[in-house]
C-alpha cells in the first residue's frame, strides 16, 4: 500500500534535512538548541538516521533503491568530510560512515523482509 507519491517524496526530503542539519551543526548549537541527546551512541546515532532516509527513500522511489543506496552512501561521507572541517568544528571519523552503511543496510533488510511478507499473505 502506497501512501500519495508526493507525500513520499516530501517525508524523504524532510528527513534528509533533519539528518543534515544534526549532522552539520556545530555541537555546540546542537547543545544551544537543546539537541545534546544522542551523542553518547554516536554511530547508533549515524545507524539509525541513515536507516530511516533508506525506509522512508525506498517509499519514495521503490524502483530506484540501488540509486538511493549510492546517493545515501555519498551524503554520509560528504557529511563526514565536512564535519572534518573547522567551520563545522566536528571529528571525522571513517567508522561513522560504516554506521550509516550499516544503516542502510539494516533497512534493506528490514525492506527485504517486509517485501516477503507482502508477497506470501497475497
Amino acid at each position: 500500500m502506497r501512501l500519495h507519491p508526493i507525500a513520499e517524496k516530501a517525508a524523504f526530503f524532510v528527513t534528509l534535512l533533519a539528518v543534515l542539519v544534526l549532522a552539520l551543526l556545530p555541537v555546540f548549537r546542537l547543545k544551544e538548541l537543546g539537541f545534546g541527546i544522542g551523542f553518547h551512541y554516536d554511530k547508533l546515532s549515524h545507524g539509525v538516521a541513515f536507516a530511516a532516509l533508506m525506509l522512508v527513500g525506498s517509499l519514495g522511489w521503490p524502483e530506484r533503491k540501488m540509486s538511493l543506496i549510492v546517493f545515501l552512501a555519498l551524503v554520509g561521507a560528504a557529511i563526514e568530510i565536512l564535519q572534518g572541517t573547522t567551520l563545522i568544528g566536528r571529528d571525522l571519523d571513517g567508522f561513522d560512515w560504516a554506521a550509516d552503511c550499516v544503516g542502510i543496510g539494516c533497512a534493506l533488510a528490514v525492506i527485504g523482509c517486509a517485501n516477503s511478507l507482502v508477497r506470501r499473505a497475497a
